[in-house]
């Protein structure tokens, strides 16, 4: 399967942290297609309603690489009870259809856990909408669960690999209810 990570700002480190632990977590398996998405190396234009192939560059290469993919793992910090900015903006560039029958799993990093509701109340909508196939848990990192070369709390880090053994069963598990389903037409 292709798989995308996409750590969704272009500020601070913590989201970085965690996507790039969930990332060699992935590349572990050596199963799995990787392509990792960093927001801060791009400098995407402001969506302003064009197709995304109008963009050009690396917002299209981006782009396409998201809706080539079998399974997308977005990462996001929480940023005044919201996602930040430029992730929103990411989804704005991508086309409505964009996450059709792409499994989603989700890694959140926040200050407290007041945030928690976050990504129920305004990621899951956006990405319901895109018609993503949504893995209903996530993780939830805090401050206190990194140091200064990454994530150290033990089970964070687990957590994290029962993510990537979610998604992935997920994504077959999709995939199969979906071609049954095609199968069904017999054409």
């Amino acid at each position: 399967m292709k798989a995308v990570i996409i750590s969704g700002s272009v500020v601070g480190s913590k989201t970085r942290k965690a996507t790039t632990a969930l990332r060699e977590k992935v590349e572990s398996l050596n199963v799995h297609e990787v392509e990792y998405i960093d927001l801060k190396d791009y400098d995407m234009p402001f969506s302003d309603g064009r197709n995304y192939l109008d963009y050009g560059g690396a917002t299209t290469e981006a782009l396409t690489k998201i809706m080539e993919a079998d399974v997308v793992f977005i990462g996001t910090p929480i940023f005044q009870a919201s996602i930040p900015g430029p992730l929103k903006n990411l989804f704005d560039l991508l086309p409505p259809d964009a996450l059709l029958n792409r499994t989603i799993g989700m890694i959140i990093t926040a200050g407290s856990l007041r945030h928690y509701l976050v990504a129920e109340q305004q990621l899951k909508p956006i990405l319901s909408y895109m018609k993503a196939n949504i893995v209903p848990g996530y993780v939830y990192i805090l401050d206190q669960d990194f140091g200064s070369e990454g994530i150290e709390n033990d089970d964070i880090l687990f957590r994290l690999g029962a993510l990537v053994d979610n998604t992935f069963n997920n994504a077959e598990a999709h995939q199969a209810v979906l071609e049954k389903f095609n199968d069904s037409f017999g054409f």
